[in-house]
């Protein structure tokens, strides 16, 4: 077969749309072109693919090969296609068999001797990936990422050729088993932590309960940002849909997180607007959207318009 298709996901948001990766190989001098709205680091994937599947053990085609992205108009980002091309070529140059990878989503980036890197943003392609009920291929480092998705069939991989072996049927991969309890770590920063300050607790606790905004009017040193930051403590905790949300956001943002708990945001005074409220070319998450089911502390922040 000269013709391969194979399902991955993108990034525009904090959505994750279908991206179907096809490889064509044909008669023709050698060359591999990449079409479809490719940025930078997917149209350099072409080298990474070729060292990572020579260094598997397979034969990469001294033929013409055109890979399309579809759909053309979705800009194409990020190093997490060099897995699906790699599995791609292999098939339309007849290496693995017709439809191996039919029911899959493969993500990850390939080293130059097919090791297979983490990427960002794997709970939202996760997320996308059990809405419509397909099976996953991930990098073994972003294992941890999805350990609280349920139903969701995801094999964790280290390198190009367990793929290749896992759909010649010579060596199967294991699933993850998705954790159902919620192990939540206690906050670092409790409310039962302060002494004294009875009237601002109280303030704290009847902003928790109703779901209120709060001022804190003070000189520097008394207990502002100590007492905002312990606020997430004392607020109800998140259900598993809102613990997803949040987690996605981060997992977008590439920043750490606490698994289960409400973030807690403090941003610097002099911050822009567009760190305050995000977007750019390739929208990525502000603060506003950090602290989404959670608090954002706006300290000595003379203005703020949206």
């Amino acid at each position: 077969m000269s013709f391969s298709k194979i399902y991955t996901r993108g990034l525009l948001g904090l959505h994750a749309p279908l991206i179907e990766v096809e490889v064509h190989v044909s008669q023709g001098l050698p060359s591999l072109t990449i079409v479809g709205l490719a940025e930078a680091a997917v149209r350099e994937s072409k080298d990474r693919v070729r060292s990572a599947i020579i260094n598997s053990g397979f034969q990469f085609p001294t033929k013409r090969l055109t890979i399309n992205l579809a759909p053309a108009d979705l800009p194409k980002d990020g190093s997490r296609l060099d897995l699906p091309i790699a599995v791609g070529i292999l098939i339309a140059s007849g290496q693995l068999p017709e439809n191996c990878a039919e029911d899959f989503e493969l993500i990850g980036e390939l080293a130059l001797d097919g090791h297979v890197r983490p990427v960002s943003g794997t709970l939202t392609l996760a997320m996308a990936c059990q809405q419509a009920k397909h099976k996953m291929l991930l990098p073994l480092d972003n294992s941890q990422d999805i350990n609280h998705l349920p139903d969701l069939e995801c094999y964790p991989v280290s390198h190009l050729k367990e793929v290749c072996e896992h759909f010649l049927g010579t060596k199967s991969l294991s699933s993850i088993e998705s954790s159902t309890t919620s192990n939540q770590m206690p906050y670092k920063f409790d409310l039962a932590d302060v002494k004294g300050q009875l009237r601002p607790r109280r303030a704290l606790e009847i902003a928790a309960a109703g779901g209120h905004s709060l001022l804190f009017k003070g000189p520097p040193g008394t207990g502002k940002t100590l007492l905002a930051s312990r606020l997430p403590s004392i607020l109800p905790p998140l259900s598993n849909q809102e613990t997803l949300e949040v987690a996605s956001i981060y997992s977008i943002s590439n920043t750490p997180h606490t698994f289960g708990q409400r973030p807690f945001r403090a941003p610097h005074h002099t911050a822009s607007a567009i760190a305050l409220v995000g977007g750019g070319s390739h929208p990525k998450p502000g603060e506003i959207t950090l602290s989404h089911l959670g608090v954002l502390f706006l300290d000595e922040l003379h203005f703020f318009l949206i």
